[in-house]
């Protein structure tokens, strides 16, 4: 089953659609099989893959009212195991004909719901403000990244972020929201004040960190103009190298619940433990063998060549004296 993963922040311009198309691209290259669902307006994920936003064409908009299947949503990508469900101008209309709509904010998860044995990750391009938008999305996901820009304004909406996650989690989210990390990004390592507000966040953030920090790249600037991720227009650069860290971290998270158990450990306590007949040891190997009982010695009249088969036709080969 997917973990579903939310990309979020309130404010924009914090590369939160740079993180969603890039960080699904490196998944996808480690075998793993994304699905980007672009839940932005915008629809700026959309064309930095290669879809622009059509109003004649089927977007999420027609999932979340139940008007087009998942499959008839999903668009390629260059990687055959990275797939997009684009968006439209139609979703800014959404948030009219959600208000009268009973089960408004799990719209989504409902839609979500159909495809989340199909895939490894489902990310979720949020739109950047607060709205039932954001709330169907916050109520989808499992999981949320929030990446934070390397500025004060950045981190003075992180307060109110987690407040609006813990209120998600309490009141309306059925399986509990999870925060995976904030993520540093536009990190600018000669810039004092970058290093200053990572403190900031590491002291301060009651989540997980990670350790990637995403730095200024122009490479990561270029490539949406070019509808494709930033490991297809500039593997080398810095920034594309800190998404393939990045993923990798995400990968990591998986770890402890696929740590490896003894044997042992598999049994539930309600269940009695398998019976086992140890190994011998030497020792009883040879207290064995000393206390087989001897074969009665044979009459002295009787030599081996007195012995022939029960067959008389039988032929006695040489073999035999040796047996």
């Amino acid at each position: 089953m997917a973990r579903v993963i939310a990309v979020y922040n309130q404010k924009g311009g914090v590369a939160k659609t740079t993180t969603c198309v890039n960080l699904s691209a490196y998944l996808a290259l480690e075998g793993k099989r994304v699905l980007l669902i672009d839940f932005d307006p915008q629809a700026n994920a959309s064309s930095g893959l290669g879809h622009p936003a059509k109003l004649n064409e089927l977007s999420i908009y027609h999932g979340l009212f139940g008007l087009a299947e998942p499959e008839t949503l999903v668009k390629p990508t260059i990687f055959y195991n990275y797939h997009l469900i684009p968006s439209s101008q139609h979703l800014a209309g959404a948030l009219i004909e959600l208000v009268n709509i009973p089960e408004r904010e799990y719209k989504l998860k409902q839609f979500i719901d159909k495809v989340r044995d199909t895939y490894d990750y489902i990310f979720i391009d949020m739109p950047p403000s607060l709205s039932l938008l954001t709330i169907n999305g916050l109520v989808a996901a499992d999981e949320i990244v929030i990446p934070v820009q390397s500025h004060y304004f950045s981190m003075e909406g992180l307060s109110q972020l987690l407040e609006i996650i813990e209120l998600v989690h309490k009141n309306i989210s059925e399986q509990g929201l999870k925060v995976s990390g904030a993520v540093m990004t536009m990190f600018d390592e000669n810039e004092p004040l970058s290093h200053k507000i990572a403190n900031d966040i590491a002291e301060n953030f009651p989540h997980n960190i990670f350790k990637t920090r995403i730095p200024r790249s122009s490479a990561l600037s270029e490539a949406p103009s070019y509808g494709r991720p930033v490991i297809l227009h500039d593997p080398n650069s810095t920034g594309a190298r800190a998404y393939e860290q990045l993923a990798k971290e995400i990968i990591a998270q998986e770890a402890p619940a696929k740590s490896f158990q003894m044997p042992a450990q598999q049994y539930t306590p309600q269940a009695p433990a398998p019976q086992t007949t140890p190994l011998p040891n030497e020792a009883d190997v040879l207290i064995d063998i000393n206390a087989h009982p001897q074969p009665a010695p044979q009459h002295p009249s009787q030599t081996a060549f007195d012995q022939r088969p029960t067959n008389p036709e039988e032929e006695i080969h040489d073999e035999a004296f040796y047996i």
